[in-house]
């Protein structure tokens, strides 16, 4: 039996057998991680919002919360949706297979029963490190390192606003009820911040 080495930089060189691209350990790490996913984007929903971490919260009557919109957790969610959905689509097109559900639950089942199929694939690393990346990007939004303060700041996404959205820290936890507001008081609600973060997209791309 012929044998080659691992493509995914080792610190040591690993033999694989002919007819896959991936080591043993870099599949079953792979497969891990694909049955770890939908569990982390479903954690994230809880970290779009960002508040300090309080038992009991003093309530005040007719108050509303503007908690500050955590971008990493939103953009770690939004990414796993657009890559588990986009490697299903090659498993799709090149086995001919029937389309899975378009949710993350029903994309990593699809992959982890092709992954086989997968690890034989030329670009079978490059869906090791996106997968890898996915899981590293979400477990850093939804459980920071205690010294990652970076808080980007955001632009109003309403025409001609000077205000600025809070983005938080990815440090900060998250709730699921409230809504985001910028500076100068425009607010948006839960069910809003996907919009928001496209608008924040398609504005980081014109001032390119």
């Amino acid at each position: 039996m012929e044998f080659h080495s691992c493509p995914r930089n080792h610190a040591q060189e690993i033999p694989v057998a002919t007819g896959s691209v991936l080591c043993t350990s870099c599949v079953e790490q792979l497969a891990r991680h694909l049955r770890t996913l939908p569990g982390l984007h479903q954690e994230g929903l809880h970290h779009i919002l960002s508040t300090s971490r309080r038992r009991n919260p003093t309530k005040v009557s007719g108050s509303r919360r503007r908690d500050p919109l955590n971008v990493s957790a939103l953009d770690a969610r939004n990414n796993i949706l657009a890559i588990l959905e986009s490697w299903s689509g090659f498993v799709v097109e090149k086995l001919g297979a029937a389309t899975p559900d378009r949710s993350v639950p029903h994309l990593a089942c699809f992959l982890i029963l092709n992954l086989e199929w997968l690890a034989t694939q030329p670009p079978a690393a490059e869906f090791a490190d996106e997968v890898e990346s996915l899981h590293t990007e979400s477990m850093r939004a939804i459980d920071p390192e205690p010294d990652d303060h970076s808080a980007p700041v955001i632009g109003c996404v309403v025409d001609d606003c000077p205000g600025t959205i809070n983005a938080s820290p990815r440090n900060a936890r998250t709730a699921v009820k409230g809504s985001v507001s910028c500076s100068s008081g425009h607010s948006w609600e839960m069910r809003e911040l996907l919009t928001i973060r496209h608008l924040m997209d398609r504005q980081r791309k014109d001032a390119a």
